[in-house]
């Protein structure tokens, strides 16, 4: 999501999967208009030496540019060449390693179909669509059945490519009902684990109470057969999965954690019957079920303390995708109607009464009512929209009745892009883990090695069996409850979703991992520091005060900037019409040139007037006063033969409430703010006094924005960059971390890595 310089070249498979250091500086994969993007979600994962395993088949597949796998998230996210590969074979990759793909059923409602031809020309179409696997179309009951990839198809990519074929489609069940079946599915399978790992428990205790009684000194002894019984479905039953993951390890020709855990306890289980065989050999007459059946048992509750975990972390995302209603309430000629979401577009005017969910972003265009946000923004009181102001798909309206135009639907959303960010974050990989997986390759390998040595060395030089058999499991079991591989994913996980219910969206995990190396802070002055809605609070004319006024809304009627707001919402409060602005241009870092009745005028900073050879003098004391007292001054002017200052008009900017407290604090963690504004030096030095910043870079255009944070990084600091409009983009792609304010533009947000949806510096 982060801009990108379009001459840049994609990072090669070794960038990506083999980082030279710990912490490199790696940039999220590009993507260019020939190559594309899935993320499939993979089954059977279970510890780093997996990861690295899946990565290396992948990046083997011939049009595989950049592969990465998330244990964590169990996903794949894989950049390719779509002309030589796609996701059907890139799948059949990762099942070659020994892991699967999970597979989607969808129904569709099929219309227009008369003979088998028509059959076989919607199985045509079905089958054409990338990631499809099995398509059955019935005649009869006019329905098509596809088995899918999860994670490539979705509902609308097989409706649009029935229709383009001339038939009618719909969804039996929306992505809703089927998020909420796999919901219900996990669900499911969660209380299956738990249960097992109940059943083992109670299997164990018997055999673990034996092992502490015997250290105890208390003499007490399980029958061998009570001892086989309770350890037997331990291993095999309850274990089986160990030994089915390990199994497909070993076809694969690599090791995992299950292979570890499988070779372990496996071999103290035998080593067991082995004894109990042959007593002969036994050391004490010491049998080891109970080191076997605690093990497997050990690392089931581990496994369920992973997976439980792994689904906290998902809440907020489904939380976020329940949040949008399943139809809307659109005016179309005057009528209302109800219609699915997928059915409205851009420029509907949709009805929304008091207690109902926004169905899409947009402006609303008529009524007034408070709307809650805070499952959005994180925002915990209801905010009151009027005609104007913009809204956001997935609040709840108040007691008021809004008519919203929509603006972003679909995966243009708001919600959806949240939804993205949260779900690119969680799939992604902090640069230590990149490490992890490398040792995690050669982990298992080395692993079985270490054991082996210990089992010859123990029989080499005490010359019994035994010990050298305890000595190699003790390796083998000491071993497989890998947490290397699992704790950086997990930690990512549970860390990005925590951050989503508040309000913070964490884009990427280099961003996470290097945003606690931070000993800069930049800060944007307007919409960052302060409230980014300015208004007029002077004005000193040196003519008619109304037609100076008049004058200078007539050149910002053409602009969107906070100061051209606060000036026409000022001219229309004192009941002033304007004309027509001409020639319009703005002047970057200055202000703007244009013709409004026949009068050629210039509006913005000293340095426009100057350049128009406009004389300041005569109300450059009064504009001073005001800029100490931290005042935006803007100066109007008429320019050509007559140039002549006709006016100042003061503006100012209410600072956020909790700025000063957010600077306090980044303080208290050694960290150094710094503002940097486009504002001049007196209103910005007032800001910043008030909120406590030591050190102010003022009058500064985007580019040089952009030039102070890599002068801060080439001096040795580490920058994190806060803005929130377009001309703090060039700063936010520059700096180490780019933090943009959710209340700000689109592009500032898209550049960033961390988004405040707030928009609250504390």
């Amino acid at each position: 999501m982060a801009l990108l310089d379009q001459t840049e070249k994609p990072p090669s498979k070794e960038d990506v999967a083999a980082p030279d250091s710990v912490t490199p500086e790696i940039k999220p994969i590009p993507q260019s208009d020939n190559q594309s993007r899935i993320i499939l979600p993979i089954e059977g994962m279970t510890c780093a030496s997996c990861v690295a395993r899946v990565e290396k088949g992948l990046n083997k597949e011939n049009g595989v540019e950049v592969a990465r796998v998330n244990l964590a998230s169990e996903q794949a996210e894989v950049l390719f060449d779509p002309k030589v590969t796609g996701p059907d074979l890139i799948a059949e990759r990762i099942r070659k390693t020994g892991f699967s793909v999970p597979e989607r059923e969808f129904t569709l409602n099929i219309t227009g179909m008369t003979c088998a031809t028509c059959v076989a020309r919607v199985e045509k179409v079905l089958n054409r669509v990338a990631g499809v696997e099995k398509v059955e179309v019935n005649l009869a009951n006019e329905t098509a059945r596809v088995i899918a990839l999860g994670g490539v198809v979705d509902n609308a990519k097989l409706v649009t490519a029935v229709k383009k074929a001339g038939y009618g489609a719909e969804a039996r069940s929306r992505d809703r009902d089927s998020a909420a079946q796999a919901e219900a599915a996990a669900a499911r399978k969660a209380k299956k684990e738990l249960i097992y790992l109940i059943i083992a428990a109670i299997l164990t205790a018997p055999l673990l109470g034996q092992m502490i009684w015997r250290f105890a000194g208390i003499p007490f002894v399980l029958p061998v057969g009570v001892e086989i019984a309770l350890a037997a479905p331990v291993q095999f039953f309850f274990g089986a999965r160990f030994y089915i993951a390990g199994f497909k390890a070993v076809r694969a020709a690599a090791g995992n954690m299950d292979l570890l855990v499988a070779l372990g306890t496996s071999a103290a289980f035998f080593f067991s019957l082995f004894l109990v065989a042959y007593p002969e050999y036994a050391t004490g007459g010491h049998l080891y079920f109970e080191a076997a059946a605690v093990v497997v048992t050990l690392v089931l509750l581990g496994r369920w303390f992973e997976s439980r975990a792994k689904r906290g972390t998902t809440l907020a995302i489904r939380a976020l995708m329940k949040l949008r209603p399943e139809t809307a309430r659109v005016l179309r000629d005057g009528v209302e109607l109800d219609v699915p979401i997928e059915e409205v577009g851009t420029g509907d005017v949709v009805v929304v009464r008091p207690g109902e969910k926004l169905p899409v972003d947009g402006i609303v265009v008529d009524g007034k009512s408070p709307v809650d946000e805070s499952l959005i923004t994180g925002e915990s009181l209801p905010v009151e929209r009027k005609t104007g102001d913009n809204v956001t798909g997935g609040a709840v309206n108040g007691t008021g009745l809004l008519k919203i135009r929509a603006t972003a639907v679909g995966e243009d959303s708001t919600l959806a892009r949240i939804i993205r960010m949260v779900e690119g974050a969680q799939a992604s990989k902090a640069p230590v883990q990149r490490l992890v997986d490398r040792v995690s390759e050669i982990f298992v390998p080395f692993v079985l090695l270490v054991a082996l040595a210990a089992f010859g060395g123990w029989w080499m030089i005490g010359g019994e069996l035994t010990p050298a058999v305890i000595a190699a499991v003790s390796v083998l079991v000491i071993a497989c409850p890998c947490a290397l591989g699992l704790a950086t994913p997990t930690a990512i996980m549970v860390g990005t979703g925590a951050a989503a219910r508040v309000g913070i969206l964490i884009k990427d995990a280099e961003a996470l991992e290097r945003a606690h190396r931070i000993t800069t802070i930049v800060l944007d002055k307007t919409g960052t520091l302060t409230e980014g809605r300015p208004s007029v609070t002077e004005m000193i004319s040196l003519g008619d005060e109304n037609e100076m006024l008049g004058l200078a809304a007539a050149m910002q009627s053409a602009s969107e900037h906070p100061l051209a707001v606060a000036v026409l919402e000022k001219a229309k409060a004192n009941g002033i019409t304007t004309d027509d602005v001409s020639d319009f241009e703005s002047v970057t870092g200055q202000g703007l040139r244009g013709i409004v009745s026949g009068r050629t005028l210039a509006l913005g900073n000293r340095t426009l007037m100057e350049g128009a050879g406009i004389a300041t003098s005569e109300l450059e004391d009064r504009a001073q006063a005001l800029e100490n007292e931290g005042r935006t001054v803007m100066w109007l002017g008429e320019t050509g033969d007559n140039a002549k200052l006709l006016g100042i008009i003061a503006v100012t900017d209410a600072i956020k409430p909790s700025a000063a407290r957010a600077i306090a604090h980044l303080k208290k963690l050694g960290v150094t703010p710094v503002m940097l504004t486009g504002d001049n030096q007196r209103t910005a030095e007032v800001v910043a006094r008030q909120v406590g910043i030591d050190r102010v870079v003022a009058g500064v255009l985007p580019d040089r924005k952009a030039a102070e944070v890599e002068s801060l990084k080439a001096a040795g600091e580490t920058v994190g960059m806060v803005g929130d409009g377009i001309n703090d983009a060039p700063a936010l792609a520059a700096a180490d971390i780019g933090i943009a304010m959710g209340t700000g533009t689109d592009v500032a947000m898209e550049t960033a890595g961390i988004t405040l949806m707030r928009g609250d510096p504390a």
